[in-house]
């Protein structure tokens, strides 16, 4: 972790990566909480497999930093079990293309539980996973499939774009009575930025943050797409006002912060590294036009995964996933 330090709004910060940020978050939270515990494959020994859980088992032993056979459907069910039964778990699954065979334990256990029992039981589980293309991995290790949970009634999602939202939204999340997947796009891992060293700070889950105001037009981003598009619109500058905001949560969504940068640019942009058809893109789409379709000075833009799997190739990979380029040159359209 990064050593410097230095002061946001009168709170100090420390410079850390996307990993580093994840990793506190969930020290903070065992040290504040002997009820959390973490739970997935290769998570204690090895560190996770992308290295965010190294050190913790050291930190709180093997009844609490657990690793578990290859069984998603057996350890996210165990995990749904502890919630029910007091505790609070961090489940890790690998990549996200895992969940499909978790799906039972998901939405007929997980989402549904609290409801059945008349809120009696609560079901206080965080799910992280990975996602996003960008490292020749092939299809089935680079998936974005956030937006199959954020349907799910009962279920949380949250998707951070910068170190300091992955920190705030994870403590967030497993202090959070209801199941949450906390979804880690795996190419910000080294992403850095200041966080907030209060272990006591957190970020609402609901709420959209602006990152960069502008006046032109309005990007809304998750994820690696945040970083992308801050940088078109450094790119762009000189030209154009560019806002760019990081929607953070899925589900409950900020619809009030982003229809009020409609208002104000006229002119709005979606970007989302998950296939376009059928996803978020359609559903901020959608919120934008129920309660701000008047202020639109010209039809939005959707950037996204053409509606096809993540080829292995590197060539092709790069073809299929949006990028800074793909902003820069929606933003040229629109204008």
């Amino acid at each position: 972790m990064s050593t410097e330090t230095g002061t946001t709004h009168g709170k100090s910060t420390e410079t850390m990566t996307v990993r580093e940020a994840i990793r506190e978050a969930m020290r903070e939270e065992m040290q504040r909480d002997e009820d959390v515990f973490l739970m997935g494959e290769d998570v204690g020994l090895f560190g996770g497999v992308f290295d965010v859980s190294n050190g913790l088992l050291e930190d709180f032993g093997e009844e609490r930093v657990k690793d578990t056979p290859i069984s998603e459907a057996g350890f996210l069910g165990a995990g749904v079990g502890a919630a029910a039964t007091g505790s609070r778990p961090i489940v890790e699954i690998m990549f996200s293309d895992f969940m499909g065979v978790a799906m039972e334990q998901t939405m007929n256990q997980m989402a549904k539980m609290r409801y059945m029992f008349g809120g009696k039981t609560e079901m206080p589980i965080t799910v992280r996973t990975t996602e996003g293309g960008g490292m020749g991995a092939a299809s089935q290790h680079s998936g974005t499939v956030h937006t199959w949970f954020a349907h799910f009634p009962g279920i949380i999602a949250v998707a951070p774009g910068t170190p300091a939202a992955a920190k705030g939204l994870l403590k967030s999340a497993i202090r959070s009575d209801d199941p949450v997947f906390f979804f880690e796009n795996k190419m910000i891992y080294e992403q850095s930025g200041e966080v907030p060293t209060d272990p006591d700070f957190t970020l609402p889950i609901g709420e959209a943050n602006v990152e960069r105001e502008g006046d032109d037009v309005t990007v809304i981003a998750t994820q690696r797409l945040v970083g992308e598009s801050l940088q078109a619109a450094e790119e762009l500058d000189s030209e154009l006002s560019v806002e760019v905001i990081d929607l953070r949560s899925l589900y409950p969504l900020d619809t009030e912060t982003i229809v009020d940068s409609l208002e104000k640019t006229g002119r709005v942009i979606i970007a989302d590294e998950s296939p376009i058809s059928y996803g978020t893109h359609a559903e901020v789409m959608a919120r934008l036009m129920e309660n701000g379709f008047y202020s639109l000075d010209a039809p939005p833009e959707r950037i996204g995964v053409p509606d096809t799997h993540i080829p292995f190739s590197p060539s092709l990979e790069q073809e299929v996933l949006p990028s800074a380029a793909d902003v820069t040159a929606a933003i040229r359209r629109l204008t």
